[in-house]
């Protein structure tokens, strides 16, 4: 399998948009791997994971054939997770031979924020029933995408929805992608996650190395969630560990991401990369 990491910011992206802090300035002056968009990724060309204010970028950016995907897993409504009115695009009005379906998953407020995108007047001539579908997710809900076996944990997050976190399965080989979470995931969300055998964990690490109350994680927190991972026996010799959904709110340029996350046996994630196992 292959993740491709196509945008790897918080909401506010990276240098923010109308921030001058120290980590914005060094991330403007530097560019390269210190500039971040949203965050969104890519399993193995197939499933799409978030629909942030980025991803025509993104189109742009890695040469992506989005009419070619059917499949978009939506980890909760937020902004910067999901920017739905961009998907009327996908009509064969503006999109030509876009093939088939695609297949939008996610909780009840995911669905009102689609239906309240694509429903609006202007839109209504070009309907979308033949070109995106939306499918309401449950916890634990698990079906199949296109021969991949998904999983929607219940996140720790915003308590207004219920967001998810998934755990991606094809061909023995198994993904968790926890963004965006805090630790304080329920007993059955850990049991979910215990069940598992991971060759690739992609954990949030919005604060840096600042930790808060929940809602996100910082690096303090990664490490911990790794550790449960390996006492529970979660993890091979060679799993891929990556940190990843960076916020300047956590004061460090991606070189100190990049020393921090070496030292603890991780990946640092920058815009573009792909990590494959």
């Amino acid at each position: 399998m292959e993740l491709q990491y196509l945008g790897t910011a918080a909401a506010e992206g990276w240098p923010a948009l109308f921030c001058d802090c120290r980590i914005c300035r060094h991330a403007r002056e530097t560019g390269g791997k210190e500039l971040r968009t949203r965050t969104q990724s890519l399993v193995d060309g197939k499933i799409l994971i978030d629909f942030p204010p980025d991803t025509y970028a993104h189109a742009l950016g890695y040469s992506l054939q989005l009419g070619k995907i059917k499949h978009l897993l939506v980890t909760h409504s937020h902004m910067d997770h999901f920017f739905p009115v961009e998907l009327i695009h996908r009509h064969e009005h503006f999109g030509h031979h876009a093939e088939g379906m695609l297949h939008v998953y996610g909780n009840e407020a995911v669905e009102e924020a689609f239906y309240g995108a694509v429903l609006i007047d202007r839109f209504r001539v070009h309907p979308l029933d033949e070109a995106v579908k939306f499918v309401r997710l449950k916890p634990f809900g698990d079906f199949m995408a296109d021969g991949y076996h998904i999983i929607p944990v219940p996140a720790d997050h915003d308590k207004r929805e219920q967001c998810f976190i998934y755990i991606i399965e094809k061909d023995g080989k198994c993904i968790l992608y926890g963004h965006d979470t805090g630790m304080a995931l329920s007993r059955e969300a850990w049991d979910c996650i215990f069940s598992h055998k991971y060759g690739l964990v992609s954990l949030d690490a919005t604060m840096g190395k600042k930790q808060t109350d929940g809602y996100h994680m910082g690096l303090p927190d990664g490490i911990a969630f790794v550790k449960l991972l390996e006492a529970q026996g979660c993890l091979q010799e060679d799993t891929v560990k990556v940190i990843n959904h960076f916020s300047h709110n956590g004061e460090m340029t991606h070189q100190q991401l990049e020393e921090f996350a070496e030292t603890h046996g991780m990946k640092a994630a920058f815009d573009g990369m792909k990590v494959a196992f």
